[in-house]
């Protein structure tokens, strides 16, 4: 049976509205089946079909999954400024629900922490030419440190030797 879409609109704001009543319960009161009523809402939350009086951009308007990171985003600075009352509002109009937002305020958290571990492991990083002067001039230093430590190795053998076997001038008995 094909219904108006006046009719599918009150049907719908009925089941979403303030005092809103189940897909089940309106079926038997309306004589509409319930898996028909359940479409509508579905219907509605992703395309404003419900009411021909709505603009083109409406029509075209995407759901919450298909939307960016910026408009998710935004969607998130917004509710963050409104009360419990006005968030509700804010939500059914734009077709969201709370674990929707939830879930989004934490990945915009996430992001948050890891640009900020990113900056700080980028200055780190960042080598001035200052700084590679220093690297530099620390690893002569490390290069002549164990140049020195081999050269007085060198020379305590050397001695050593001197003790055991004397001097090549000393004559050696035959």
């Amino acid at each position: 049976m094909l219904y108006s879409n006046g009719f599918r609109s009150r049907m719908v704001k009925r089941m979403v509205g303030r005092e809103r009543i189940s897909a089940s319960a309106l079926s038997k009161e309306v004589g509409v089946s319930q898996p028909t009523l359940s479409r509508w809402i579905r219907e509605a939350r992703t395309v404003s079909s419900m009411s021909g009086s709505e603009d083109k951009s409406k029509k075209d308007a995407k759901s919450p999954r298909q939307w960016s990171s910026q408009e998710k985003l935004q969607v998130v600075v917004e509710a963050a400024q409104l009360s419990d009352e006005e968030l509700g509002e804010f939500l059914r109009s734009r077709g969201l629900h709370v674990v929707q937002l939830e879930e989004w305020r934490q990945l915009a958290m996430d992001a948050a922490q890891q640009a900020l571990e990113d900056t700080r492991v980028s200055k780190k990083r960042k080598a001035t030419p200052e700084m590679k002067r220093i690297k530099a001039l620390e690893k002569e230093i490390r290069r002549k440190d164990r140049a020195l430590a081999e050269v007085t190795a060198l020379l305590a053998l050397k001695k050593k030797i001197q003790e055991i076997w004397g001097d090549e001038d000393d004559a050696t008995p035959t």
